[in-house]
């Protein structure tokens, strides 16, 4: 016989804190993606680079990235490196972790945009004058960017939704930090983490529908 009692009190009583650790997390998957396109774009560079060395070190970190869980990268940030007396704070580990990730993915992405520009552009510009980071620069990113824009929205959602895993590492000013340390005080877990499922959903969403706005401002010429 279902004999839960719910006390929604407490958790809506929580919600500032809530509300301040959604912002942290906000803020550490935001830092996320600014690192993670800039290492990803410098990785996807390099795939193009002529020196095999260059080559191999982009598809090795996005082999990498791809083929192993999120979670054993950040604890081999945390705990692995702290085996060998580097020790980095958790909020950091989880920034790093989620940034590497991020930069794999995003790498692939790219690569597959690049793909689609054609390069009648490249030659274009070089035929103008350009040099070929003016021309990278100038030319092909902006319309690499265009391509790639909607993929960049969802790996930002997936960028939110992984910072839950600083908890593992002991990260308790995020969203799911606060959450479970309001669990462990009052044992109201379906409670409180039904209200920061929630808000997870509205930064998802709110995300998505910012996204939208972007590109038809960006994108409807």
């Amino acid at each position: 016989m279902f004999e839960y009692s719910f006390h929604w009190r407490a958790a809506f009583k929580a919600l500032p804190d809530m509300l301040a650790g959604a912002w942290v997390t906000f803020e550490t998957a935001a830092l996320s993606m600014i690192f993670g396109v800039l290492i990803a774009l410098l990785l996807t560079l390099m795939r193009q680079a002529k020196h095999p060395a260059l080559r191999g070190f982009a598809a090795t970190w996005i082999s990498i990235a791809r083929n192993t869980p999120s979670l054993f990268q950040i604890y081999i940030l945390y705990f692995g490196l702290g085996s060998f007396g580097l020790h980095v704070s958790s909020w950091l580990a989880l920034l790093a972790g989620i940034t590497f990730n991020n930069a794999g993915y995003l790498a692939e992405n790219f690569r597959g945009g690049l793909k689609a520009v054609p390069d009648t552009q490249l030659r274009a510009a070089r035929s103008l004058g350009m040099s070929a980071p003016q021309a990278y620069r100038l030319i092909v990113v902006p319309q690499l960017l265009r391509i790639v824009f909607y993929p960049l929205t969802n790996q930002m959602v997936w960028a939110v939704l992984m910072t839950s895993l600083g908890v593992i590492v002991g990260l308790n000013d995020d969203l799911t930090g606060v959450t479970q340390d309001y669990n462990v005080k009052t044992f109201r877990t379906f409670e409180f983490f039904a209200l920061a499922a929630a808000l997870y959903y509205l930064i998802a969403k709110a995300i998505v529908a910012v996204a939208r706005l972007l590109a038809w401002r960006l994108f409807r010429y």
